[in-house]
């Protein structure tokens, strides 16, 4: 049987600067800037899309392929 395989965002937290670009253009909500330091993402809520990593100006968020 074959592992299904999702898309989920990460986010390369010591780079991120906060901006709150990810957050706009994520349709799921599943990104959050908690205290305003770095973007962490809700991997339950994450549908993999890409959105936030196009636009994202620092390019520290990237799509990967999780075990599902």
């Amino acid at each position: 049987m074959n592992k299904v395989k999702k898309r989920k965002a990460f986010v390369e937290q010591k780079d991120c600067v906060a901006c709150g670009c990810c957050v706009k253009v994520c349709p799921v909500t599943a990104i959050q800037i908690p205290k305003g330091i770095y973007a962490q993402v809700n991997k339950d809520k994450c549908v993999g899309c890409g959105k936030c990593a196009k636009e994202c100006p620092a390019t520290v968020i990237t799509i990967q392929e999780v075990s599902a």
